[in-house]
């Protein structure tokens, strides 16, 4: 079977409900993981407003994002006014210590040189012995979001804060110790502070970016903090580059232009490795073989893996076989950002799940080779593989090649779908707008896939009872 790209989309004047959201959004998600940054978009009010609001309906937390406010005149003649008065304001309102800026479509359509106009700034405010030690750091990421999703703008933001912020070495490595650089991808609150627990267990130092684990998951206050507690120190940061390796969650990442980690061994030598969203067994089992080869000195009774990961281990696969019966064949529709839709239908054909759809808005053109890859010897020609595409797409190709999903799993702009085909949906990834608690879902590690393992199959197991005559009590 063809499954390529052009296999399953047709050409069309225009998109409907793209299985995506814009790059600016993704990367205010980045830059609100470094510490005391405040993220701000060059260009027009509406895009900060939409953005705010998108992201405070999936965290549940409140978000500030500012905006040099583009209007017809900007949009003729320029917004270097315009940025100047918003980083004015910014400094003198919120005093942060980085201003993070993504560019928006219209910025880029009209040609804004944005480093140029950080570089006009910082200029201004030059004194004898160089630049301002008042003023904030600026980093800039170019996100139009007519060159890529979600996806792309946070690992674009990721790449661009560490080139800004990562820029020269010294004679002398400052580290007594020998530290990892861990990206962590495009996750859960929840997951990145389950990372910082396991790298923890394995006696490893890291430096974990983005961290929004505290800053779009804090706890209650008692007074409004314009710019929450938490994030990747930038010290952190300008350090990464002295880093003895980094190791990337994911493998499709930035296709923009480079990925930090790819950066940082271009530039400083700093010897970068990838692995999947460590989902399922066999994916968590590279990711902790990983850690294992950074552990100094080792952890563990058994080489470097330390019992606590041993029993969760042995648990998950009791599990697996407590309800394989339930999965076994059942044919499921996954669906988001490209390597987590890679690492739901790794984990999903592990145990036993056909990932009859593959979709994801995203247009890379690595999705097919990866899942290949990733699913090895379960890959079966029986998947569908859908890139750029909507969910109107989505629908077309199921109904045209009699797909016959028993699940959704993916994000909750699927659910329409899901309700149109009467399929039950299992949420995971971004966004999720329907449901309580999208910063606490925890997918990765033994832990995570154990929960995400129980949610599918009492989903299934639901789904029986209510279409049941006569219901069951008994499984």
């Amino acid at each position: 079977m063809n499954t390529t790209k052009e296999s399953i989309l047709k050409e069309a004047a225009s998109s409907c409900n793209a299985c995506k959201q814009c790059a600016p959004l993704g990367a205010c998600i980045a830059f609100k993981g470094i510490e005391g940054a405040l993220p701000m978009l060059h260009g027009s009010q509406g895009c900060a407003t939409y953005i705010r609001r998108y992201l405070i309906s999936h965290f549940r937390e409140t978000m500030d994002i500012a905006s040099s406010n583009f209007s017809e005149e900007t949009t003729i003649f320029g917004g270097n006014k315009n940025f100047n008065t918003g980083i004015d304001n910014i400094i003198s309102q919120y005093h942060p210590k980085v201003i993070a800026i993504a560019s928006t479509c219209l910025a880029e359509t009209i040609g804004e040189d944005v480093q140029r106009l950080i570089y006009e700034y910082q200029a201004t405010h030059t004194v004898e012995t160089g630049h301002d030690p008042s003023l904030p750091e600026m980093v800039f990421a170019s996100t139009p979001s007519y060159q890529g999703t979600h996806y792309e703008g946070f690992h674009e933001a990721v790449f661009a804060t560490v080139k800004a912020l990562a820029k020269k070495k010294t004679t002398s490595n400052p580290f007594s110790l020998h530290q990892l650089n861990l990206f962590c991808n495009l996750i859960s609150p929840e997951d990145i502070r389950h990372l910082k627990e396991i790298v923890a267990d394995f006696s490893i130092k890291a430096m974990i970016f983005p961290d929004y684990s505290d800053t779009l998951d804090g706890t209650s206050w008692d007074s409004y903090q314009r710019i929450p507690e938490g994030g990747t120190s930038i010290e952190a940061i300008e350090n990464s580059l002295w880093a003895v390796s980094s190791l990337e969650l994911g493998t499709i990442l930035n296709t923009l232009t480079q990925s930090a980690g790819e950066y940082l061994q271009d530039t400083f030598g700093v010897k970068n490795f990838r692995t999947g969203l460590p989902i399922g067994i066999r994916e968590t089992d590279k990711f902790i073989e990983i850690l294992r080869s950074f552990s100094s000195p080792p952890v563990g009774d058994l080489g470097g893996f330390p019992e606590k990961y041993q029993k969760q281990r042995g648990r998950l696969v009791d599990l697996y076989f407590d309800g394989h019966k339930y999965v076994s064949m059942k044919r499921a529709v996954i669906y988001g950002e490209e390597d987590l839709v890679v690492g739901l239908a790794a984990f999903a054909a592990e145990i036993g799940i056909i990932p009859v759809l593959c979709a994801t808005g995203g247009e890379s053109g690595k999705l097919e080779e990866t899942l290949k890859e990733a699913l090895g010897d379960l890959y079966s020609d029986e998947i569908a593989v859908g890139q750029g595409m909507t969910f109107e797409a989505m629908e077309e190709t199921i109904r045209n090649r009699d797909l016959h999903p028993d699940l959704f799993i993916g994000n909750s702009k699927g659910y329409y779908l899901a309700r149109k085909l009467d399929i039950p949906i299992v949420r995971a990834g971004f966004p999720i707008h329907d449901r309580i608690g999208a910063q606490h879902n925890r997918l990765l590690g033994y832990e995570g896939t154990t929960m995400l393992f129980e949610q599918i199959v009492n989903t299934l197991l639901e789904e029986k009872q209510r279409k049941s005559s006569i219901g069951y009590k008994y499984m």
